[in-house]
Order: C-alpha cells, then structure tokens, then sequence
C-alpha cells in the first residue's frame, strides 16, 4: 500500500498538477519574461559591449546590448521593473490583458518618440538609437496586438485533461 498522502485529484503528491491559464495570460507572461530577460542581459559585460562606459540616463551611453541595441542604467531598470509588472499580472486575466495593451502601448510611443526625435536633444531620459526604437516598436505593436486577439476563456476541462467527445484521451488513442 502506498503510504504517500494522495491530491483531491487522485494524483500523488509528487505530480503537480498543471495550472489553467488562458492564453492572454500565457501573453504576458512571455513578454514579462522577455523584458526582464533583456534588463538582465543589459547589465552583464558578455552580452554588453561598453558595458564600462554605461551611464544612468540619456545617450551618453556607450553600452549597447548584442552590440547593437544603447542601453543604460534607467532604460535596464524599467525593462526589469517591466518584466515583473508582467509576470505578476498575468496571474490575472484582465489584468494581463491591460498589461499586454498599456504596456505595449507604452513601448510603441517610446520607440516613435526615439524614432522622431531621434538622439539629438538633451531631453533623452532613455537611450535612443533606430535599432533599439525598432525594437521598442516592434514589441510594443506585437504586444497591442497580443492584447486584443488572444483569448480570455480557459478550455473546458475534457480539453484540458485532452479528451475528445467520448471520454477517451486523445494520447495514444486509435485513429
């Protein structure tokens, strides 16, 4: 007889049990992940040439991520802040989905302000360079995008344990 203590599932307690999540969710999650992914990369030397000549703020920055995108102290900081802003609320379906538009809202206006003025003026609070306001607009429009069309209803619960219509489970099953 098993002495291990059993789940109200019938599993045992070593087999967790996959938490539900919707796809928004899984949304921003993903791109909670990414933005702290890259303010982390933004402040390791290996992935940061220049990394020594890293300012706070602004485009006297001679750090650049791969190489290519001008990162600093405050722009890896506010993908960092970002990043966990992200994985936290996509705990939530409403909220990951506002955080999908708002952020990604966010990120699109960056990289049209850096795409427009460009780093000609002193009122830079964040490095601006056209691979790096590409970047920003990219994410940011995928994001929106991300926000509107994945879906907020959680499979029925047949399709979440991967049973078809008559009770048997599509792994393995004879087709």
């Amino acid at each position: 007889m098993n002495s291990q203590p059993m789940s109200t599932t019938g599993h045992h307690w070593w087999e967790a049990e996959r938490r539900r999540t919707t796809a928004v969710q899984q949304g921003a999650i993903a791109a909670g992940w990414l933005l702290l992914l890259l303010g982390v990369m933004g402040f390791v030397p290996v992935f940061t040439p220049g990394f020594s000549g890293i300012s706070f703020a602004g485009n006297d920055t001679t750090a650049e991520l791969f190489g290519v995108f001008e990162v600093s102290v405050l722009s890896n900081l506010v993908h960092l802040v970002l990043g966990v802003v992200g994985l936290i609320m996509g705990w939530m379906v409403a909220a990951a989905r506002a955080y999908l538009v708002i952020v990604g809202a966010f990120l699109a206006l960056l990289g049209l302000y850096g795409l427009i003025v460009g780093d000609s003026t002193t009122a830079d609070f964040l490095p601006t360079n056209w691979p790096i306001d590409l970047l920003h607009l990219g994410i940011g429009v995928l994001m929106i995008v991300l926000g509107f069309v994945l879906h907020t209803k959680l499979p029925k619960e047949s399709e979440a344990r991967g049973e078809g219509d008559f009770g048997e489970t599509n792994r393995g099953a004879a087709r």
